[in-house]
């Protein structure tokens, strides 16, 4: 086990000087140059793409897949996180439709089920890299005139605030883990049943009154989740009295970003 450690350990670091979808040398050329046998390195190769740093192509080789992309717990948008990045944001709108809410929808969105709401499925890209798939619900009432090119390659939260004058003002989110079924895999260039996060959140605006429901799927091979922990300001009396008789509520704890 040690010595497949370090066996693993050096290829990270060979990945530490690769660029994202540069290749790895043939396997040969590779468990040679190593000193291992060709079973150990596909061995370790099979831990690092269950990590998600290298990607295996059958028939091509295996290709690093670069540093994963950190997504704050903060609300930001797509379009603003990738530019902070030094990345080129990019959205293809695969489908725009216009429905009756329905049960599920209404209930997110505060209105009738009745009521018409804008769906769109859009394939979000930082570099052209496919990195997740976004279903936008939006009632038609607050957007009137809305149509598919207003959202490709441009910002949503922009476009709300400078032409329906809706600012984003408070979210909830939730994230869990998923696999992903043929049809997401498909789009996003990755095997079937592969890791992913699933993002569901409602957004308000300043009124309070919801604007959109929005249920995205990011590739588990290039984000993580980011948080922030602090601990509280400490009590001044805290630090008189022993160690033993500090209360619970003077332990540390996780804040939140």
């Amino acid at each position: 086990m040690t010595k497949f450690h370090s066996i693993r350990d050096q290829l990270l670091d060979r990945l530490e000087s690769m660029a994202a979808g540069e290749q790895f040398p043939p396997e040969r050329q590779l468990a040679e140059a190593l000193g291992i046998s060709r079973m150990t390195l596909r061995r370790a190769i099979d831990e690092l793409v269950a990590k998600g740093v290298v990607r295996r192509r059958h028939g091509a080789g295996v290709f690093a897949l670069g540093p994963k992309l950190d997504q704050p717990l903060a609300a930001s948008s797509f379009t603003e996180d990738m530019l902070a990045r030094g990345m080129r944001p990019g959205s293809r709108v695969l489908s725009f439709d216009v429905t009756k809410a329905g049960a599920h929808i209404g209930r997110r969105l505060h209105i009738v089920e009745s009521a018409e709401v804008i769906t769109i499925l859009r394939l979000r890209l930082a570099d052209d890299e496919p990195l997740a798939l976004e279903e936008l619900h939006i009632p038609s009432a607050l957007v009137p005139g809305l149509c598919a090119e207003d959202l490709e390659n441009s910002s949503f939260y922009e476009l709300l605030r400078s032409r329906f004058d809706i600012a984003l003002n408070h979210s909830v989110q939730t994230i869990e883990p998923t696999l992903l079924d043929a049809d997401e895999a498909k789009v996003l260039g990755v095997p079937e049943q592969s890791p992913a996060l699933l993002f569901e959140r409602t957004s308000r605006g300043a009124e309070g009154i919801p604007f959109e429901f929005v249920r995205s799927v990011y590739r588990g091979d290039r984000y993580k989740i980011r948080t922030e922990l602090t601990l509280p300001d400490q009590q001044p009396a805290a630090a008189s009295q022993p160690k033993s008789e500090q209360s619970a509520d003077e332990q540390p704890q996780g804040g939140r970003s």
